[in-house]
């Protein structure tokens, strides 16, 4: 078969470059605020206790309109400035089979109403030089302070007469689309996903997950029924900070929000979800990867009103919540395990959570556990050293201070004053109850809040590598099995029939795409390819020619960005970025993707092969082949065992960042070619942050190639 695997992958990192915004990767459900905590480095030296410094915030006034809706305005004239935030406090709703139509409520919001087009709206906010967006509890915006009526104007536009045209839901559920194919690849948004599944069970609402399923049946009526029942300016907040005076911002609120219509708005309780009894361990497979995914998290009943907050959340920073914390200085630092470890831990007035991360290597993903549990369990039972609690304590001095700078802070703070209850002041004496938290206190917070011992400790990573050595954390020994939507996943443990070897499964490919002779038969064989993601398509033509030779360009908008050849000795590289040779690893793998069934060769080339298994690919079982080439390369293929045809492929590669990424190939629409059967569809995930789907759309045996295009420049 036609090597797919390598060509599109040396094809696809030659054009990153191209590609800058996908060099990066795309909140509670409540919208829980969270007191921010530091990343980086911090200064070096004994710290040293001070005073609380004196935190001057301007004095929120509050008042109500007579329709209820609560108005909370924080006077500050020194810049010509204001911010506007409408806040719906409904109690969190469940979803159901539909999981996601409530923030693509919120999305919608903004994308038109009865009296303006999304164009439009863009356009008056452009004009003015505002900011507005919208989430399911409301809306947002800021401008400068002349330009108050124009964008309150749109505010209320936006939020009293959204429009939820269809065109716009088709759009953003294509966009949806798109998140959940490429986190279906990702092990962080995996673990999330299950995370929340296991700490809340999918019948809470901080435990329901959008899948393609719920996605597919999100549609207008749900989205407007949702809208009409819950927001309402009875259980809503006006907050308005900035360059106006209090009379002047009822006024507005009056003028622009005073005919919102109110209504009882229903309430919902839900049980609040415990911690597990003792710890249990839980297992997403994912295929071929090289690294684990850890989360240890359990639920935790910690309101936003608790006094345990600050000095809860001061001990979580301890933990691991910037970088000098002790759980990044033990698995990055002491043992090299992880590029970075992190815990945290969410206050929430339904049910809040604890969550300990970090990525690591298959081999110490055992290890890094230990780690973790250990530097849990030395916060419950050992004090804080003063240095190191001074110098966290001045850490979150520093990040709180600087945070004040932001125009959203202040607005942030009165919000979460009035919907939390907290007293007037609370803001204003955060730092100085901050410095007055002792070791103790510390301790007790750890001893309240920190629970090893029921917990879930959930590995998102290869079953093959990490499941025997998770079982020493579980007291029976069980590793319960999850899909990565937090679907229990009962292990088949289908046996290989008698006689069925690594050898046979290839042998029965080969045959099943058409036999040796039909393949020996091939001269030459040409083939063109769309690659496409959202926003963003390009073009792949392939010759090969004897089975040793072989040149791959790739092109965009008619310019070839990668042109590769290989004469059958040597080959080259040229493009966009210059030109040259290739050697080593990629030298071998233009050989290999020159056959025209690399399968049909593995036997004579030397490659090994083991046998390791069967899994459920897609719904259906597939056997599991390791394959090493004779340079040590790897790939673990998966084929068919009722068609025999391979449907999955999985390497390791460098990754955009440079570091290993795990590479998953897909086949699919198998078509005879001169009497081979080809693949004609593929999805690529793994090399970019979305995945990538690729098509023939033209593919042709033995038409003649001529040997000038694969000489070398």
């Amino acid at each position: 078969m036609k090597n797919y695997r390598i060509i599109l992958i040396a094809a696809l990192l030659a054009t990153i470059a191209f590609f800058p915004e996908l060099s990066a990767q795309n909140q509670t459900k409540s919208g829980a605020p969270v007191i921010p905590v530091p990343s980086g480095e911090v200064r070096k030296g004994s710290p040293k206790a001070g005073t609380a410094p004196k935190i001057q915030i301007g004095k929120a006034e509050t008042n109500k309109l007579s329709n209820g809706l609560t108005v909370i305005v924080v006077e500050n004239h020194k810049l010509p400035r204001v911010s506007f935030r409408v806040f719906v406090n409904y109690d969190p709703v469940q979803e159901k089979e539909s999981a996601g139509y409530i923030d693509m409520m919120g999305e919608l919001l903004t994308k038109g109403t009865t009296t303006r087009t999304k164009a439009k709206i863009d356009e008056e906010v452009d004009f003015i030089g505002a900011s507005l967006s919208s989430d399911p509890n409301g809306v947002s915006g800021a401008c400068l302070s002349k330009h108050t009526d124009k964008l309150l104007n749109l505010m209320s536009d936006v939020l009293l007469n959204p429009a939820f045209p269809e065109a716009e839901l088709e759009k953003a559920k294509r966009r949806q689309e798109s998140n959940l194919a490429s986190a279906k690849d990702d092990a962080n948004a995996i673990a999330a996903n299950v995370s929340s599944v296991l700490r809340y069970g999918k019948d809470h609402p901080y435990g329901e997950v959008m899948t393609e399923e719920s996605l597919a049946k999100i549609n207008l009526d749900q989205i407007r029924k949702h809208y009409e029942t819950y927001l309402k300016p009875g259980i809503a907040y006006l907050v308005v900070v900035g360059d106006i005076s209090k009379a002047d911002a009822m006024a507005k609120a009056e003028k622009y929000f005073g005919k919102w219509a109110n209504a009882k708005v229903p309430e919902h309780k839900y049980a609040t979800p415990k911690a597990p009894e003792k710890v249990q361990v839980d297992l997403v497979h994912k295929p071929g990867a090289v690294q684990s995914a850890i989360n240890i998290t359990y639920p935790v009943e910690l309101p936003q009103n608790s006094p345990d907050v600050i000095p809860a959340r001061l001990m979580n920073v301890i933990l691991g919540g910037y970088f000098n914390s002790r759980v990044n200085a033990n698995l990055r630092e002491g043992h090299g395990y992880t590029y970075g470890a992190r815990t945290a831990l969410s206050a929430d007035e339904l049910v809040g959570n604890f969550n300990a991360t970090a990525g690591v290597r298959n081999a110490v993903t055992d290890s890094s556990i230990i780690e973790f549990l250990k530097e849990l369990n030395r916060l419950r039972t050992e004090k804080v050293p003063a240095e190191e609690l001074q110098l966290v304590k001045n850490v979150l001095t520093g990040q709180f201070s600087q945070n004040l700078e932001q125009p959203g802070t202040i607005a942030n703070f009165a919000l979460n004053i009035a919907r939390y209850n907290l007293p007037a002041d609370y803001y204003e004496k955060y730092l100085e109850k901050l410095q007055n938290v002792t070791a103790e206190q510390v301790q007790a917070m750890a001893q309240k809040y920190i629970h090893p011992d029921r917990a879930h400790i959930l590995v998102v990573g290869n079953k093959e590598d990490v499941a025997e050595r998770l079982k020493q954390f579980s007291k029976d020994g069980k590793v319960n099995l999850y899909d990565i939507y937090g679907n229990p996943v009962k292990d088949a443990k289908v046996s290989i029939p008698a006689g069925v070897t690594a050898q046979t499964v290839l042998s029965d490919y080969v045959n099943a795409i058409g036999g040796v002779q039909k393949i020996n038969e091939l001269k030459d064989l040409q083939s063109s390819m769309v690659m496409s993601m959202p926003g963003q398509s390009f073009n792949m033509t392939t010759a090969q020619k004897g089975g040793k030779k072989i040149v791959v360009d790739m092109m965009m908008g008619g310019q070839v960005i990668s042109h590769r050849v290989f004469d059958g000795e040597k080959a080259m590289e040229s493009g966009m970025g210059g030109e040259r040779a290739l050697e080593g690893e990629e030298l071998e793998d233009l050989k290999e993707q020159a056959l025209f069934s690399k399968e049909a060769n593995y036997a004579s080339a030397g490659y090994k092969l083991a046998l390791k298994g069967i899994e459920a690919i897609e719904g259906k079982n597939a056997y599991i082949l390791e394959v090493e080439r004779p340079d040590g390369k790897k790939t673990t293929e998966y084929y068919d065992m009722t068609t025999s045809l391979k449907v999955r492929e999985v390497a390791t590669q460098p990754g955009m960042d440079g570091q290993p990424t795990t590479v998953t190939i897909n086949f699919g629409d198998y078509k005879a070619v001169n009497g081979v059967l080809f693949p004609h569809s593929l999805s690529v995930s793994g090399i970019f942050p979305v995945p990538m789907k690729g098509a023939v759309t033209e593919m042709k045996a033995n038409a003649g190639v001529d040997d000038k295009a694969f000489q070398l420049k």
